[in-house]
C-alpha cells in the first residue's frame, strides 16, 4: 500500500463531481487500499478518491477508535437512498480543510447503497458518527466541502483562519 498526497482546498478538483465507476479491477482495488493507508496516516475517518486527486465515485471509512480493532468499510459508487427528518449536529473536520472545525446539522440516520470491493450491491444503514461520516464522503464525491454548509461570514472566517495556519508552516519550514 501506498500513502498518498491528499488534495487541499481551494484545489479546483474538490469542487468537480466525481465518475461512477464503470468495472471493479485489481488498480480499482489497489486504489482503495492506498486509500485506507492515506487516511489512516493522515490521521482521518473518512476519505474520498477525489481528496487525492482521483475523480471516481469510491470512499473508505474506518469510525473504529485507536484502542479498538479496525474496521474499514470501501464503498464504491456509494449513494444515499434513505434520510431521515431527524437532524443531527456535530462537529466536522476534513482532511482537504486541515485543522479546521465546524458544527455541522444533518440527517441522524442514512442509508447508503454502494457496490464492496468485489462488486457485490450492498446497503448499510448508519446513524451517529457513521452516518455523519457517510454523508460528508459522499458530499464530495458530488463537488461539496462540509465548508459549503457554512454561512458566508463563518466560511471567510475558517478559510482565513487555514491561510494563516498554512502562512506560520512555511515559515516553520524556511
Amino acid at each position: 500500500m501506498t500513502k498518498l498526497k491528499i488534495v487541499e482546498i481551494p484545489d479546483p478538483r474538490l469542487k468537480k463531481i466525481s465518475e461512477p465507476v464503470k468495472e471493479i479491477n485489481q488498480d480499482i482495488i489497489n486504489l482503495l487500499d492506498d486509500m485506507l493507508e492515506t487516511m489512516y496516516s493522515a490521521p482521518g475517518i473518512g476519505l474520498a478518491a477525489v481528496q487525492i486527486g482521483v475523480l471516481l465515485r469510491m470512499i473508505v471509512v474506518d469510525i473504529a477508535a485507536k484502542d479498538e480493532t479496525p474496521n474499514p468499510i470501501f464503498l464504491i459508487n456509494p449513494e444515499i437512498i434513505e434520510a431521515s427528518e431527524n437532524l443531527q449536529e456535530c462537529e466536522e473536520g476534513c482532511l482537504s480543510v486541515p485543522k479546521q472545525f465546524a458544527t455541522i446539522t444533518r440527517p441522524a440516520e442514512v442509508t447508503v447503497k454502494y457496490l464492496d470491493k468485489k462488486g457485490n450491491v450492498s446497503q448499510i444503514k448508519a446513524d451517529g458518527l457513521l452516518a455523519v461520516v457517510l454523508q460528508h464522503e459522499i458530499d464530495h464525491l458530488n463537488g461539496k466541502v462540509f465548508i459549503d454548509y457554512l454561512s458566508p461570514l463563518k466560511r471567510k472566517i475558517l478559510l482565513r483562519k487555514l491561510q494563516k495556519e498554512r502562512r506560520l508552516n512555511e515559515l516553520e519550514e524556511k
